[in-house]
């Protein structure tokens, strides 16, 4: 029998999936857009990369800053603050009008950002057993790679035939959307005299305790290193797929929505490869099809081969990503607020480093070279995080 508790969660689960679409669309949207934004701001493309960069900085620092509040205040009251944010700031970046004025607000829109998919995933560990956290992981990943590839194909057809600064309007007018069903869901929420009282000694004194465990040390190593390898090449693909393979900006956000179909393929079968393969298993598929799809990127010249190199990359990564996920929900089951925004914090440290490495290669025209050096790091990554599963 189902009861209203439980009507409850599955409303505020569906709610926090529209909000992890809405954020991921807009992280991801700028990639196919780098072309264009550097021919109207006059800047070479890895200067224009810095709009990519300086959200995923912002999203990382921030996550140090959520972690507390969303333990303190309620993780779902945080995750609506932030919604509502960003439904502001993305109208604002729509006007920038020069290449300054729109980092900064892509900045803040990361710094904003970084309350909804990370505290979203520490709420699934908060009220879903680990047996079957994995797969409920996997419907919110659902909902974040299908906004990754909207905002990737959006990206490019808005930057192509509307104008970029449409993509913005249209961001703003999707988190208002979701903010205003998410604050409605505020007066289902304990009260905050419900809520365990903290500080901000308790607070650095936890967080330096996290750090110390072996454990927590080693996932979150990973976890940048699968940042800066998969996130930091994934920014520079519509632009290798444009340059390499001579896609027209539309054509290459299109080809990179595989990039999510692969991702969604894994999320609607989570619990069918979970039984198949194992967590050990899942880590060592994952990284060898990401191996594959960034070789096949990098040295195929037929635009197929660049379709099934992002699709791999894609269903790959999202097996490698989510098995460490999931291990980060249960680092520290006491305080999982603080933990997974860690972990998250790490994950996007991890990839701003990736696209700053990056972006010194795309206008010498290395990135294939780039991409076969980021293939090596994930077979050797793969190695390790099989080893760190099958310790758990």
């Amino acid at each position: 029998m189902t009861t209203a508790t439980q009507v409850s969660e599955r409303n505020s689960l569906r709610l926090m999936c529209l909000a992890g679409f809405a954020s991921m669309a807009s992280m991801r949207m700028c990639d196919p857009m780098l072309l264009e934004l550097g021919q109207e701001f006059q800047v070479s493309t890895g200067e224009a990369s810095s709009v990519v960069s300086a959200f995923a900085v912002a999203y990382g620092v921030l996550q140090l800053f959520y972690g507390p509040l969303g333990d303190r205040f309620g993780k779902q009251r945080v995750i609506s603050l932030a919604v509502l944010v960003c439904a502001i700031l993305s109208g604002i970046t729509a006007m920038a009008s020069n290449l300054t004025v729109l980092v900064l607000m892509r900045a803040a829109m990361g710094a904003a950002a970084a309350g909804i998919i990370p505290l979203s995933m520490a709420w699934v560990g908060d009220h879903v057993p680990y047996e079957r956290r994995q797969e409920t992981l996997a419907k919110l990943m659902g909902a974040t790679v299908t906004g990754m590839m909207v905002g990737l194909w959006f990206g490019g057809f808005a930057a192509e035939t509307l104008g970029w600064r449409t993509a913005f309007v249209a961001m703003a007018g999707m988190f208002a959307v979701a903010a205003v069903l998410l604050l409605r869901q505020w007066n289902r929420l304990p009260s905050l005299a419900d809520l365990p009282a903290s500080s901000l000694g308790a607070y650095l004194a936890n967080t330096l305790k996290l750090l110390s465990a072996r454990r927590v040390q080693q996932v979150l190593c990973v976890t940048a290193i699968e940042g800066a390898l998969v996130f930091g090449t994934m920014a520079f693909m519509p632009t290798h797929l444009h340059q390499h393979y001579g896609l027209s900006v539309v054509a290459a956000g299109s080809v990179m929505m595989l990039y999510g179909v692969g991702g969604l393929l894994y999320s609607q079968l989570a619990r069918r490869w979970l039984a198949l393969l194992g967590e050990k298993g899942l880590v060592i598929t994952g990284s060898s099809l990401i191996v594959s799809g960034l070789l096949l990127l990098a040295w195929g010249n037929w635009p197929p081969v660049g379709m099934a190199g992002c699709f791999l990359s894609g269903l790959g990564f999202y097996m490698l990503h989510n098995t460490l996920q999931t291990q980060a929900t249960q680092m520290a089951p006491e305080t999982r607020g603080t933990a997974v925004t860690l972990f998250a914090c790490l994950l996007f440290f991890g990839q701003s480093s990736g696209v700053l490495m990056a972006a010194e290669t795309v206008d010498l025209g290395w990135l294939s070279y780039t991409f076969s050096v980021a293939a090596v790091g994930v077979a050797l990554l793969g190695w390790a995080v099989s080893r760190l599963v099958g310790r758990h």
